[in-house]
C-alpha cells in the first residue's frame, strides 16, 4: 500500500486548515479558539481521506496517482473511492470534531452564571470530561451525521475535481497550478452545498448534552429544528462554509499535488 497519499494528505490538510480555521471558528464562534488541537486532528483526518481515495482508486483500477493522467479512471469508480474515503475519515474525525466544537464553543461561559471560567481546560480534560459525564458514545454524538454528511458528499468532491482538471488540462498531461487551485476550489463549495444541511445538524447534535439532552436522535433533531425554525435551518452557514471551502480546498489539492509530484 504507498503511504506517500497519507503524508501528503496529512501535510496538506495542515495547510488547509490554517487557511480555514478562522471562518470555521466564526462558525461557531470563538475566531482563532482551539488552533493547536485540530492541527493535528484535522490534518491526520485529511491522510485517511486521500490515502483512502488513493489506495482503494489503485485497488479499482491497478493504477497509481501519476498513472491516472495518462490512464484516466471514470467517475463511477472516482465517486466510490471518495465515498470510502469519507466514510472512513468521518468515523476516524466524529471525536475529534466533536472536541474540536466543544472548545470553540467556549465563548459563553459555561461553569456558573458570571463566571468567565471555561467549562474545559483543553482537548484531555475535554474527553475526559465527556467520558465521565457521557460515557465512550458521548464522544461520538453526532456521528451519524457526520457520516451522512461525508459518505457522498466526499464522492462529489473528487469526483468535481477530477472533471474540471480533465476539462481543462491536455489529455496525459499533469494539470497546471492554476488549474489545481481552480478544480480544488470549486470541489470544496460544491461539496459544502451538499453537506450543509447535514453539519447543521452534526453540530447541534454534538453540543447536545451539555445542559442535558434535547434530541432523541438525529431524525428528532432534524424535526425539532424545521419545526422551529423553518426549512431555511438546514442552509444557516453555506455562505460562510462556501467562502470557507474555495481558498481551503484549494489549497490543499495544490499542496498535495506538488507533494506528491516532488517525491516521485
Amino acid at each position: 500500500m504507498p503511504v506517500e497519499e497519507f503524508v501528503a494528505g496529512w501535510i496538506s490538510g495542515a495547510v488547509g486548515l490554517v487557511l480555514g480555521h478562522p471562518f470555521d471558528t466564526v462558525k461557531v464562534l470563538g475566531f482563532f479558539k482551539g488552533m493547536s488541537f485540530p492541527i493535528a486532528s484535522v490534518a491526520l483526518v485529511n491522510s485517511v481521506l486521500f490515502g483512502v481515495y488513493s489506495n482503494t482508486l489503485l485497488a479499482l483500477t491497478a493504477t497509481s496517482h501519476q498513472e491516472r493522467r495518462a490512464q484516466p479512471p471514470s467517475y463511477t469508480n472516482i465517486f466510490i473511492a471518495g465515498c470510502t474515503g469519507g466514510l472512513l475519515q468521518a468515523y476516524c474525525l466524529a471525536p475529534f470534531d466533536l472536541i474540536k466544537v466543544r472548545l470553540q464553543n467556549q465563548t459563553e461561559p459555561r461553569m456558573q452564571i458570571g463566571s468567565s471560567t471555561p467549562r474545559y481546560r483543553g482537548p484531555v480534560h475535554c474527553a475526559a470530561s465527556i467520558l465521565k459525564e457521557e460515557g465512550p458514545q458521548g464522544l461520538f454524538r453526532g456521528s451519524w451525521a457526520l457520516v451522512l454528511r461525508d459518505t457522498p458528499t466526499l464522492g462529489m468532491y473528487f469526483v468535481t475535481y477530477e472533471g474540471l482538471c480533465r476539462q481543462y488540462t491536455p489529455e496525459g498531461q499533469n494539470p497546471s497550478s492554476a488549474t489545481v487551485l481552480v478544480a480544488g476550489g470549486f470541489a470544496g463549495i460544491a461539496s459544502w452545498i451538499t453537506a450543509t444541511p447535514f453539519d447543521v445538524i452534526k453540530s447541534r447534535m454534538q453540543m447536545d448534552g451539555l445542559k442535558g439532552r434535547k434530541y432523541g436522535g438525529m431524525l428528532d433533531c432534524m424535526a425539532s429544528s424545521f419545526r422551529q425554525e423553518g426549512i431555511g435551518v438546514f442552509f444557516k452557514g453555506m455562505t460562510l462554509n462556501s467562502a470557507r471551502a474555495f481558498p481551503v480546498n484549494a489549497a490543499t489539492f495544490l499542496s498535495y499535488e506538488y507533494l506528491l509530484r516532488l517525491w516521485r
